[in-house]
C-alpha cells in the first residue's frame, strides 16, 4: 500500500488549502486513514482521521472547527481542507494507514505535502 499526500503550498493567515492523499494498493472504503504533520523542530502530531467509508471522523483539538477530512471514493484519496490557517498550522503534512483509531499510526509513510502559512 502506498499514499502520496499533495497539495500543499504558500498561503496568507486566514487562507485555506485542499491537501489530497492518493492511496494505491487498497480501498479506501475498507481502511482507516489519518493525517499528521510535523512542524519545524517540533514532533510529528496527529491532525484528523477517517473511517467507516467516510462515516466516521475524528479530530485534534487544534484543528477542530477549521479543517475537514473526507473520502473520494472514487478516486480512492482521502481529503483534507483547511480553512482559517494560521501560521501554527505551518508543517510538513502526511497521511498513513492507522494502526488503531483514531490517531495510532501504522508506520508507513509516504512523502509530505509542506504548507508555509505566510502573517
Amino acid at each position: 500500500v502506498q499514499l502520496q499526500a499533495s497539495g500543499g503550498g504558500l498561503v496568507q493567515a486566514g487562507g485555506s488549502l485542499r491537501l489530497s492523499c492518493a492511496v494505491s494498493g487498497r480501498r479506501i472504503v475498507s481502511s482507516k486513514i489519518g493525517w499528521f504533520r510535523q512542524a519545524p523542530g517540533k514532533e510529528r502530531e496527529f491532525v484528523a482521521a477517517i473511517s467507516g467509508a467516510g462515516r466516521l471522523t475524528y479530530y485534534s483539538d487544534s484543528v477542530k472547527g477549521r479543517f475537514t477530512i473526507s473520502m473520494d471514493i472514487d478516486k480512492n484519496a482521502v481529503d483534507l481542507r483547511a480553512d482559517s490557517l494560521n501560521s501554527e498550522d505551518t508543517a510538513v503534512y502526511y497521511c498513513a494507514g492507522l494502526y488503531r483509531w483514531p490517531n495510532v499510526p501504522n508506520g508507513y509513510w509516504g512523502q509530505g505535502t509542506l504548507v508555509t502559512v505566510s502573517s
